[in-house]
C-alpha cells in the first residue's frame, strides 16, 4: 500500500475552487419460536495454516499535509486507501493497527467471509481500541470488484474505505487495461448523527440506536458535503484515465459515499456492463447507471473515439457538482466532451448472472415481508428501530425470500452480510429498493451460519436504526 498522491495544495486549491417481532413479517413457512433461549448455530472458522497475502491496514487522522481536513481518517495514508488486490483463492490476513483515538473495524463488503472476520462490532468481535490491533483472516473467494471500511459508528463518512479486488484467474470478458474508480461524498468536518436520538461514536453494532423526535425524517437528510470526489480528486481537479485508441478498458465502479445515489455516464461512448456487485453477468450495453451506496458495477468501454471525454457521477439526491474524471486518449489535451443526457439506462432486469446460486430451486423455505419506513423513532424496518429490534431467525441450508416494501419517498440501498442473494436474474449482494411504494425480492441460500447484519447502506439511515439481525439457531 502506497501514499496518496493527492497534495495538500492541489487538494484545497481544487475544493476552495469548487425473534418473533423479528418474523412479524413472516408469511408463516417455517415460522420459529421466539424464545430467547433458541440456540444459535456455530458459525464456520476462518482458514488455518500460513497465509498466501500479508497486509496492514492503519487508519490514522489525516495529517496536515495530505490537503484533508484534520477531521478526515484515512487508510494507509490514502484517500480513499490504496487498493489492495489479491488472487482469486489466497489466504488473506490483514492486521488492523488501530492509530485513531477512538476503537474501530474493518468490514469486506462483499465477501463472504466467515462471521468473526465480518468486523461488525457488537456481532462478530470487540473493537480494536486505540493503539491495539485486530488480525482478519479468510478465503479470497469469490473474485470481483469488492471494498473495506469501518462498520463503527459514522467512521465511513470519516474516509475509512478503500478498494479490494479478488482478481479472477480466467476473466470472462477480455480488457488490456484496467481503472478502479471509487466515488464518494466527502465532509471537510467530523460527521455528526442528522436525526435526533442517535450517537456518531457508535453505540451498537456500527450504528446508534433511534430516538424519538424524528420530525422531517420523511423528506430524507445528507451532511453537508464539501465535494463529491473521484478516486479522491474534486470535480475541477480530475483524474485523468488514459487510454490508447483500440484499446478495451475495464473500469471497476464502487460507490463508497454514505449518503449518495449516483448516476453515472461516460461522453462519447457506452459502456457494457460485465460484472453486478463482483459477480459476473451476461455483458449488456448501456449509457447510463445508478447506484446505491455500497453497490458496484465492472463495466467495459471500447476507445475508439479519440478525444478527452468527461466521466460523471451524479447526486441523484443532492445538489453537489457531479463527482468527475477524464477518459484522455493517449495524453491528450483537448477540451473534455460531456456525456449525452439520454441514451439507455441500465436496470435490474438487465442483468443476467453468469453464476446463478445453487439451491434456490423451487419454493422457499422461510419467508419475510418487511417494510421500510421512517418514524418518530428513526428510520425503521417493520416498525422497529435497531438496535431495539427482533432477530429474523433462520436454519443453515434454507432457501429465504425476503420481500421489501418501501414506504417512504426516499431510496434504500439494502446490503446483506455474509451471503449473495439473487435479485431476478442478477447476483448481488445490495439492492435499492425504490421509494414511494417500491417493491424488491430477494432469495438466498444460508450456508454461512452466524449473527449477520442486514442493513441500509446509506449511513445515516442505518446509523438511526434501518437494520436487523439475521440469526441462524439450531
Amino acid at each position: 500500500m502506497t501514499r496518496s498522491s493527492t497534495t495538500r495544495r492541489r487538494f484545497l486549491a481544487a475544493l476552495g475552487a469548487a425473534g418473533l417481532g423479528g418474523l412479524t413479517g413472516c408469511t408463516g413457512i417455517g415460522a420459529l419460536s421466539n424464545d430467547s433461549d433458541v440456540p444459535t448455530a456455530t458459525p464456520r472458522s476462518p482458514p488455518s495454516g500460513p497465509a498466501d497475502t500479508a497486509a496492514t491496514v492503519r487508519p490514522a487522522p489525516a495529517q496536515a499535509a495530505s490537503g484533508l481536513s484534520p477531521d478526515t481518517w484515512i487508510y494507509n495514508e490514502g484517500f480513499p486507501g490504496p487498493q489492495l488486490r489479491v488472487p482469486e483463492g489466497d489466504v488473506l490476513e490483514v492486521e488492523l493497527a488501530n492509530g485513531l483515538p477512538r476503537e474501530t473495524t474493518v468490514h469486506w463488503h462483499g465477501v463472504p467471509v466467515a462471521n468473526p472476520m465480518d468486523g461488525v462490532p457488537g456481532v462478530t468481535q470487540q473493537p480494536a481500541g486505540p493503539g491495539e490491533s485486530f488480525t482478519y483472516r479468510f478465503r479470497a473467494e469469490p473474485a470481483g470488484t469488492y471494498f473495506f471500511h469501518s462498520h463503527v459508528g459514522l467512521q465511513l463518512d470519516r474516509g475509512l474505505l478503500a478498494p479490494l479486488i479478488v482478481e479472477e484467474s480466467d476473466p470472462h470478458v477480455e480488457y488490456d487495461r484496467e481503472y478502479t474508480v471509487v466515488l464518494d461524498d466527502y465532509l471537510d468536518g467530523a460527521p455528526q448523527p442528522l436525526y435526533e436520538g442517535t450517537d456518531s461514536g457508535g453505540r451498537g453494532p456500527g450504528m446508534g440506536g433511534g430516538g424519538p423526535g424524528m420530525g422531517g425524517m420523511m423528506g430524507d437528510r445528507r451532511p453537508p458535503y464539501a465535494a463529491l470526489l473521484a478516486n479522491g480528486r474534486p470535480p475541477n481537479d480530475p483524474q485523468r484515465l488514459d487510454v490508447r485508441e483500440g484499446q478495451r478498458v475495464r473500469v471497476r465502479f464502487i460507490n463508497a459515499s454514505s449518503a449518495t445515489y449516483f448516476r453515472v455516464r461516460l461522453g462519447g461512448h457506452p459502456m457494457t456492463v460485465t460484472h453486478a456487485d463482483g459477480r459476473p453477468v451476461d455483458p449488456v450495453a448501456v449509457d447510463s447507471f445508478r447506484f446505491g451506496a455500497g453497490e458496484r458495477y465492472d463495466v467495459v468501454v471500447d476507445a475508439t473515439n479519440p478525444g478527452t471525454w468527461e466521466l460523471l457521477a451524479t447526486a441523484l439526491n443532492g445538489r453537489e457538482s457531479p463527482a468527475r474524471a477524464l477518459l484522455s486518449y493517449d495524453g491528450g489535451t483537448s477540451a473534455p466532451v460531456s456525456p449525452s443526457a439520454t441514451g439507455r439506462e441500465l436496470s435490474y432486469g438487465d442483468l443476467v448472472a453468469r453464476t446463478p446460486i445453487d439451491g434456490l430451486d423451487g419454493s422457499p423455505d422461510r419467508t419475510f415481508d418487511l417494510t421500510l419506513s421512517a418514524g418518530q423513532s428513526g428510520w425503521l424496518i417493520d416498525g422497529q428501530a435497531y438496535p431495539d429490534a427482533d432477530p429474523l431467525r433462520i436454519r443453515e441450508g434454507e432457501h429465504v425470500r425476503v420481500t421489501m416494501r418501501n414506504r417512504s419517498p426516499v431510496v434504500h440501498p439494502m446490503h446483506l452480510h455474509g451471503h449473495f442473494f439473487q435479485v431476478g436474474n442478477a447476483v448481488k449482494d445490495t439492492v435499492v429498493v425504490p421509494g414511494h411504494m417500491g417493491t424488491v425480492t430477494f432469495d438466498f441460500l444460508a450456508d454461512n451460519p452466524g449473527n449477520w447484519l442486514f442493513h441500509c447502506h446509506n449511513l445515516y439511515h442505518l446509523e438511526s436504526g434501518m437494520a436487523r439481525l439475521i440469526q441462524y439457531v439450531e
